[in-house]
């Protein structure tokens, strides 16, 4: 029996989707819930948030494509201003109806417009006759649109007294997006990460056939207990996983260890695995090229032509955490009123600050009101994980902890463009 229920789709697909998306079936499920039958008018908008590589958008694209649920899925990444956004909209609507063989382009400029193409497009027969779902991917970007745009589509029910809904997923929170002049609030749904259990479960299903079940599992959790504390990114791990398997089998195929003699494996991919850790989110190299760099002879643990620091993804205050010490360790406190202006104290080297220097540098930065929870506290033990901040003394002390940034200047202006 599957874990998913539902009296519109059969059993056997249900058994499908659950296979295919491992560790997501509550999601699913409430999903499911949300779509209800058809015919049936669903939730006018959806607000799907989650850090990124936690399945939102594999999940959805495959229950709408599994499903056969007529449904629009547009990147706004891909789409500069709300005109090509409108327009992309309309475009996949009519690739949906039987009618329109050939999609043809509908220049579109404003709300008004497109609501009104919107209902033209609809009124094909297999339209009327059940939900049509917008995905709207990425939908941070719709924040640097017109003020109506957002408002707008999560009212387009009502404004085109049609069955659709739309769902927005993004990486922020909702918070983020509510406009100071109100608007219709979405129904919420959150994707947690992986768990350490779930990541296991889902990259051992990655196995080759030569080897055994087993064997790569055992794999995946010597992977997992080296990179789990600094990545839990799943699309990055299945990366990692392909690329090193090779020296972790090493052994076994010059015949020196069986696939059960793990110990002397582990200390044949020791060393590969801590090179491997310079390289997390990085991709200055091909997977052919990290391969080949590997076999030339060099100090352990350096990564030649290599920048540690170049490209990393953290949650969204972690940024701004980690601008905020930067400038907190290269500006003396006295000059935090004069807008952080630069001086040679580059040239020094950082200097360490107070916690409480370093929220108030956070809250002046911070476009939106931070309110000060354990959330944040958390990504500051997080950044000191990650040696982007060092903890400089203890933290037990009486006048409270002191930090010091680790990065570049370079560092923080790319983080500050993203």
């Amino acid at each position: 029996m599957p874990t998913l229920e539902h009296p519109e789709y059969p059993e056997a697909t249900l058994l499908h989707l659950e296979s295919i998306m491992p560790c997501r079936e509550s999601q699913m499920s409430t999903l499911l819930s949300i779509f209800g039958e058809r015919q049936q008018y669903s939730f006018p908008s959806i607000f799907i948030y989650g850090h990124t590589s936690s399945g939102k958008t594999y999940v959805l694209q495959t229950l709408l494509k599994t499903l056969k649920l007529p449904h629009v899925f547009v990147n706004c990444v891909e789409c500069s201003t709300s005109r090509l956004l409108l327009e992309k909209i309309l475009s996949q609507l009519q690739s949906l109806s039987s009618k329109t063989k050939h999609a043809s382009h509908t220049s579109c400029d404003t709300l008004n417009q497109f609501v009104y193409l919107f209902k033209q497009e609809t009124m094909a027969e297999e339209l009327q006759n059940e939900t049509i779902y917008i995905v709207l991917d990425k939908a941070e970007q719709l924040r640097e649109m017109e003020a109506n745009v957002l408002p707008a589509f999560l009212r387009l029910q009502e404004l085109a007294d049609r069955n659709v809904t739309v769902i927005l997923v993004t990486e922020i929170v909702w918070e983020l997006f509510r406009p100071s002049t109100g608007c219709f609030e979405p129904l919420t749904l959150y994707f947690p990460d992986y768990s350490i259990g779930h990541l296991q479960k889902i990259l051992s299903h990655d196995h080759p056939p030569e080897y055994s079940a087993d064997f790569y599992a055992a794999y995946i959790n010597i992977l997992l207990g080296v990179f789990y504390t600094v990545c839990r990114d799943l699309k990055e791990l299945r990366h990692l996983a392909a690329l090193n398997f090779s020296k972790y089998c090493e052994p076994v195929v010059k015949g020196e260890a069986n696939e059960r003699d793990t110990r002397r494996l582990w200390k044949n991919i020791e060393s590969h695995l801590k090179k491997a850790m310079q390289t997390v989110y990085l991709r200055e190299l091909s997977s052919s090229q990290w391969e080949r760099l590997q076999q030339d002879e060099g100090e352990p643990g350096q990564v030649k032509g290599l920048s540690a620091h170049t490209h990393v993804e953290l949650p969204y205050y972690s940024k701004f955490l980690l601008i905020a010490a930067y400038l907190a360790s290269y500006n003396p406190s006295r000059t935090d009123k004069r807008f952080f202006l630069k001086t040679s104290n580059h040239l020094l080297g950082p200097k360490p600050f107070p916690l409480d220097r370093l929220l108030a540098i956070l809250y002046s930065i911070v476009d939106k009101r931070v309110v000060p929870t354990g959330n944040i506290f958390s990504q500051i033990s997080s950044l000191v994980t990650l040696q982007l901040l060092t903890l400089v003394g203890h933290d037990d002390q009486l006048d409270g902890p002191r930090y010091k940034c680790t990065v570049s200047l370079d560092f923080i202006r790319a983080i500050a463009r993203i």
